[in-house]
Parts: C-alpha cells; sequence; structure tokens
C-alpha cells in the first residue's frame, strides 16, 4: 500500500483532520489522524493492518509470537495485526496510571512480542508499554505503527515499521506560530495530555 493509498483511507474515512490539536504528549499540531475513525470500518482496520504487517521487515515478523498493543488507541490495529500474522493479540492497559497486562492476559517468560500502536508522536506511550511487557516476561522483538508522527525520531529500543510516515511540524504550548495560536485547542484523543 502506498502512502497516497494509505491517506486515501484516512481521507475516506474522514480521519484526516486540520486545526489545533492537542496530543497525547502535549505538543501541538495543525494535523490529526484519529486512527479510530479508520478503523471504524472493519474491513479498512483489515486492509491496513494486513498492509502493515506485509512490511514488516522479515527477521522481526518470523520472530513474533504473540501482538501486544496499549489501550485504548492501540486494541482494534493490535488485534487486526494479530489476525494478520495469524497470532494471538492482548493488550496492556493503565488502570492506575502504568502499563500492565490484565483480564487474564499473560506472557509466557520470553515470549517475543510485536508492540502494535495506532499512531506514534514522542514513543513515550510506546516505552512505557515495552517495559510493561518486560516486567510480565516478554521480550519486545519490534515496534509497528500505522502512523509515525514523530519524523524517524522516535527510539522505542527496537525497530519500528510504520505503514506511513507523516512529517507534520509539532510545537510546545508556549512556541506556537500566531496561525495555530488564533484557532481553539481541541483534545481528540483518548488520553489527556502529558
Amino acid at each position: 500500500m502506498t502512502d497516497d493509498e494509505v491517506l486515501k483511507e484516512f481521507r475516506a474515512a474522514e480521519a484526516l483532520l486540520e486545526g489545533h490539536f492537542i496530543l497525547s504528549s502535549g505538543l501541538r499540531s495543525p494535523r490529526y489522524l484519529q486512527c479510530a475513525r479508520v478503523l471504524m470500518d472493519p474491513a479498512r482496520a483489515e486492509r491496513l493492518a494486513s498492509a502493515l504487517a506485509a512490511k514488516l521487515p522479515a527477521e522481526v515478523r518470523d520472530q513474533v509470537d504473540v501482538v501486544v498493543s496499549p489501550a485504548m488507541g492501540g486494541v482494534i490495529i493490535g488485534h487486526e495485526m494479530g489476525r494478520a500474522l495469524g497470532r494471538r493479540a492482548m493488550f496492556v492497559e493503565r488502570p492506575q496510571g502504568r502499563f500492565e497486562l490484565r483480564r487474564g492476559f499473560r506472557l509466557e517468560p520470553g515470549e517475543r512480542v510485536l508492540l502494535v500502536e495506532d499512531v506514534v508522536t514522542t514513543g513515550l506511550s510506546s516505552r512505557e508499554a515495552i517495559a510493561a511487557i518486560g516486567e510480565a516476561g516478554g521480550k519486545v522483538v519490534g515496534g509497528a505503527a500505522l502512523v509515525d508522527r514523530s519524523g524517524g525520531t522516535a527510539d522505542l529500543g527496537v525497530p519500528l515499521t510504520a505503514l506511513i510516515r507523516i512529517d507534520v511540524p509539532t510545537y510546545s504550548a508556549d512556541e506556537l506560530p500566531p496561525e495555530l495560536a488564533s484557532i481553539p485547542a481541541i483534545k481528540p484523543g483518548s488520553r489527556a495530555p502529558a
């Protein structure tokens, strides 16, 4: 799937938004990809996950025993990646502010994990999920995301494969350009900004 085809999927789902957005990292951005909207169509979610699975390097794909994704945003794409790879899929969540496996999910010691995200911006959430997976006995062998909006700078400590890389500028709240500062900020994601 080409970048244009991926963006076409986001546009068709009305999931490519423009305005003034507060990201989970606390940074601000003039564009936002609402992955929940693009994934609400099961056929589209399956197409995107299949394309992402096909893009994984063979040395990562061949090692994966299980897919783990962070709740909330990664749950659907993580499940679809599990289906595309023929592997179990589970998620970590933050009931007390830290990621952990719950709901009877467990990893066998040394089980090799593909961490799957919807969007990676700074990589902080991914690193937190990777730490929780390690505490649960798993070993993350790679990361995958529908969208890498880090400009290629996110360091997860493992190889990251993204279906599309979107280079959208981000700003701290006190360094907004005038055109962004003049628009009311909205928080479209599922988590309060850092």
